[in-house]
């Protein structure tokens, strides 16, 4: 189950509004083994595309060193999907590389009455999709 707070909820979804028509991509860090997600990380679309998202390498290389430097691990990898509902694509999955990271997907289309925005999140681990609950707080205890 991924537990995180309705700010950082609130946040993940914003940035992927404010991206739309392109999927929007970025990460929530936290503390090293903690499974804690706490810091809110926007990346830019490097392929600036509303079909595909690619981390800028020296904005990736950049974010891992700040995140080795401070002791925090990836701890969300997010990213928007925005004609299609939000589950991860073939892509998805083969670019997939964090095990121990939760892939939140935020589906900005509304393509099945259930609202304009999905926010759903999965574990993928060695091209294995599992959707897991999510629990949304005010803050942790």
């Amino acid at each position: 189950m991924l537990t995180l707070t309705k700010a950082l909820h609130d946040q993940i979804v914003a940035h992927s509004r404010k991206d739309h028509p392109d999927e929007a991509c970025g990460v929530v860090a936290g503390p090293a083994g903690s499974g804690r997600p706490e810091r809110f990380i926007p990346m830019l679309n490097a392929a600036r595309s509303p079909t595909f998202y690619e981390f800028d390498s020296s904005d990736l290389l950049k974010l891992y060193r700040e995140m080795d430097d401070r002791d925090e691990e990836p701890v969300i990898v997010y990213h928007s999907h925005t004609a299609t509902e939000a589950y991860p694509s073939r892509t998805d999955i083969s670019y997939a590389n964090e095990p121990g990271a939760h892939y939140v997907l935020v589906s900005t289309a509304d393509a099945d009455d259930a609202g304009p925005f999905q926010f759903r999140s999965f574990r993928i681990v060695d091209g294995v999709v599992t959707e897991e609950p999510v629990e949304l707080v005010d803050s942790y205890a």
